[in-house]
C-alpha cells in the first residue's frame, strides 16, 4: 500500500470515527427537551435594549462623591416588551468609578419589573457586549488565517473540536452522573487523538507530541491527586461549586471535578509546548542527520529550557493577573500573607499552578527524548515508515 493511499484511508477512518462519536451527541443536544431556563448573573426579566435618546444629564452627589448621571430613553429589543420605550436612570443610585457615558445607539441590558401599581419599570443592568466579542472573534479568525494560512484554518477547526469535546461530551457526562475525572481523561484523550493530528497532520512529529502530552498528563493527574489530598482540598474553594452542588443535590464528586479542571487546564498549554519541542528536535535533526541521540537531545533541551521558562512564567502571570483584584483586596485589608495562602480558594490556585507547571516540566524532557529516539532511528524503520508518515508536516524524510 502506498503512503498516499494509506493517508486517504486514515483520514476517512478518522472522520468516520469522529462523526460516530460527535454526531449523536449533537443530535441529542439539539433534541433535548426544553426546560425552564436558569439565568446566572441576570434575572429572567433581563432583556436587550438600545438607547434611542439622552433625555437628561448632569452631576449628582452620592454621599461624598459627585459624579455624572444620565436619564435615557431605551427601546427593548426582545421578549414580551419588545418595541416598547422606557426611561432609565444611569448613575443616580450607585457610585461608579470612571463612569462610561451613554449615547444614542448604545446597546444595554435592562431589567424590567412590574410595580405594585401595575406600571412597568426598567433599570440599567449592564452593557451588551456580545457584538464586541463577535467582532473580536472575527478579527482573531482573520488574523489566524492570514498569518498561518491553511494551518491556521486547521487550528480553528481544532479549537472547535476541543469546544465540542467539552460541551458535547465532558459536560453532559458530568451532568449524567459520570465521574468528572474519568470523563475528562476520555475527553482529553479524544482531543489529543484528533485535534493535534487535524492541525499538524499524520507525521512522526505529531506522534511524538501526542505521546509526550499523554505522559505529561498522566504525571499531572497523579501529582494533582497526591497534593489535593495532601493539602486537604475539598473542591469548594470556588463559590460556584456550592451552587452546582445545590443543583445536583450533592451527588457530584466535587473533588474529582477539581482534578478534572487541573487536567483540562494543563492540556492547552501542553499542546503548544510538546509540539514546539518536537518540531525543534526534528528540525535540528533535519539540518544535521548524522547527530547521535545524546547530541540531539542536548541541543533540543537547550531550546526546551528556554521554552519551559517562558511558558511557566506566562502561566503564573496569567493566574496572578486573573487574581489581581483579590490580591489587591488582601493588600488593602492588611491580611497576613501566610494566613491568606491557607484559604482554600487561594490554595486551589497554587496547587493548580504548581502541579500544572510540574506537568510542563515533565513534558519537555519526555517529548524531547521520544522525538530524538524516533529521529535517529527513523531510517531503520523500513516499511513501517509508510504508516508512520514523514518526520514533519513539510514532508521532510530521511532514508
Amino acid at each position: 500500500m502506498s503512503r498516499k493511499t494509506f493517508m486517504i484511508i486514515l483520514r476517512v477512518a478518522a472522520m468516520v470515527i469522529l462523526a460516530a462519536i460527535l454526531v449523536p451527541k449533537v443530535i441529542d443536544y439539539i433534541n433535548q427537551p426544553e426546560v425552564e431556563e436558569t439565568v446566572i448573573g441576570y434575572s429572567s426579566s433581563t432583556s436587550r435594549a438600545v438607547v434611542s435618546e439622552v433625555i437628561e444629564e448632569g452631576d449628582i452627589t452620592l454621599g461624598e462623591v459627585t459624579q455624572p448621571y444620565q436619564i435615557v430613553e431605551v427601546e427593548v429589543e426582545e421578549g414580551e416588551y419588545a418595541g416598547l420605550f422606557f426611561n432609565i436612570e444611569y448613575g443616580t443610585r450607585q457610585i461608579r468609578n470612571e463612569m462610561i457615558m451613554l449615547k444614542p445607539g448604545d446597546r444595554l441590558m435592562v431589567t424590567l419589573t412590574t410595580l405594585p401599581t401595575g406600571e412597568i419599570s426598567a433599570q440599567f443592568t449592564d452593557f451588551y457586549r456580545n457584538d464586541s466579542l463577535a467582532l473580536l472573534l472575527g478579527i482573531f479568525i482573520l488574523a489566524s488565517v492570514l498569518i498561518s494560512g491553511w494551518k491556521g484554518v486547521r487550528s480553528l477547526l481544532g479549537i472547535l473540536l476541543s469546544l465540542a469535546v467539552i460541551i458535547l461530551i465532558i459536560l453532559p457526562g458530568i451532568q449524567a452522573g459520570k465521574d468528572p475525572l474519568m470523563i475528562s481523561i476520555f475527553g482529553a484523550f479524544l482531543f489529543m487523538a484528533f485535534s493535534l493530528y487535524l492541525v499538524y497532520g499524520w507525521t512522526v512529529k505529531t506522534h511524538a507530541a501526542v505521546l509526550g502530552s499523554l505522559a505529561a498528563l498522566a504525571i499531572t493527574g497523579i501529582l494533582a491527586f497526591i497534593f489535593m489530598n495532601h493539602t486537604r482540598l475539598t473542591g469548594y474553594g470556588d463559590e460556584n461549586m456550592f451552587y452546582i452542588s445545590q443543583l445536583t443535590g450533592n451527588t457530584l464528586n466535587v473533588r474529582s471535578l477539581l482534578l478534572a479542571g487541573v487536567l483540562i487546564g494543563a492540556l492547552g498549554v501542553l499542546d503548544d509546548l510538546v509540539i514546539s519541542q518536537a518540531s525543534a528536535v526534528f528540525e535540528l535533526f533535519r539540518t544535521n542527520p548524522e547527530q547521535t541521540f545524546k547530541d540531539l537531545y542536548r541541543s533540543a533541551m537547550h531550546i526546551g529550557q528556554d521554552h519551559i521558562a517562558a511558558t511557566v512564567n506566562t502561566l503564573v502571570l496569567a493566574y496572578a493577573g486573573a487574581s489581581l483584584p483579590m490580591l489587591l483586596l488582601f493588600s488593602y485589608s492588611n491580611v497576613d500573607f501566610t494566613m491568606a495562602l491557607n484559604l482554600e480558594f487561594i490554595a486551589e490556585e497554587i496547587v493548580r499552578t504548581l502541579v500544572g507547571s510540574l506537568g510542563l516540566f515533565a513534558a519537555v524532557p519526555i517529548t524531547t527524548a521520544l522525538s530524538a529516539v524516533i529521529a535517529v532511528n527513523y531510517r531503520n524503520f523500513g516499511k513501517i515508515k509508510t504508516y508512520l508518515g514523514p518526520l514533519n508536516d513539510n514532508g521532510g524524510r530521511h532514508h
